[in-house]
């Protein structure tokens, strides 16, 4: 079992910044792909970045240039740092840890982009 906390969200103006946490449990980001999602409700949740346990990362078109995901595995910690947000970028955002056929989710953090 691995527990995923997620943390670091809040209001903000456009163009301004966040740095959402996700923590886990156990010391295993460094072992698996580690993805942050985020969902609008009504909406399906999208792929927002990843990060693989070799360090490659992928990014969806929306937030190419703006967003970086990053790993501390001395922290058990992944972080997504968003920067010049926009209204459209205000969402619940989740951690998400795959193993196998396993999909393990925090309870995800509330980010909200005042225009």
């Amino acid at each position: 079992q691995v527990q995923l906390v997620e943390s670091g969200g809040g209001l903000v103006q456009a163009g301004g910044s966040l740095r959402l946490s996700c923590a886990a449990s156990r010391n295993i980001f460094r072992l698996y792909t580690v993805g942050w999602y985020r969902q609008v409700p009504g909406n399906r949740r999208e792929l927002v970045a990843a990060i693989t346990s070799g360090g490659i990362t992928n990014y969806a078109d929306s937030v190419k240039g703006r967003f970086t995901i990053s790993r501390d595995n001395a922290k058990n910690t992944v972080y997504l740092q968003l920067s010049s947000l926009a209204p459209e970028d205000t969402a619940v955002y989740y951690c998400n840890l795959k193993i196998a056929e396993l999909n393990y989710w925090g309870q995800g953090t509330q980010v909200t982009v005042s225009s």
